[in-house]
């Protein structure tokens, strides 16, 4: 298993859209994240950081790949049940899709609603609608000087238009 292996696998799975976040990790999302997705998945591009893999496993699953030689949990992300795999021979490539593919469904399953209707929508309209908001986002970006505010959202108030 490598970089280019599973990112041909988790582009497979649906709705699924990938982002280069700190500078070298590749980041798998179930949903746009600018629309509410959320990563489920991420591997390290440049070999620099701790482990090749991170992916999400659910708080049953976690303990048990613990137990496995090769795998740890996260840095800053054990909390919410994810694992490192340190090296790629730590799991079998059949193994690591099915935790992948199993990671996917955790993290899709807890997407908002509405972002689950908007990945219901038709892909011209999805693809319109995810162009919008990114516009949306960049121009408010430009506007308060590339920072974003760090006050939580009010009850009830809508992540997205």
């Amino acid at each position: 298993m490598d970089n280019e292996r599973i990112r041909e696998f988790c582009l497979a799975l649906p709705h699924v859209s990938e982002t280069l976040n700190w500078g070298h990790h590749l980041v798998y999302w179930a949903g746009d994240r600018d629309i509410g997705g959320k990563m489920f998945a991420m591997t390290d591009l440049d070999g620099t950081g701790t482990g090749v893999l991170w992916f999400h496993c659910g708080a049953e699953r976690f303990h048990e790949l613990l137990e496995i030689e090769g795998i740890i949990a996260s840095p800053y992300l054990a909390k919410a049940h994810w694992v490192t795999v340190e090296r790629w021979d730590a799991l079998s490539p059949r193994q690591v899709e099915d935790e992948l593919r199993r990671a996917h469904a955790l993290i899709f399953e807890k997407l908002p609603k509405r972002t689950k209707a908007v990945l219901a929508m038709a892909e011209k309209d999805r693809a319109k609608l995810i162009r919008e908001r990114k516009k949306t986002l960049k121009a408010r970006s430009a506007r308060s000087g590339g920072t974003r505010k760090k006050t939580p959202p009010k009850a009830g108030a809508r992540r997205w238009k």
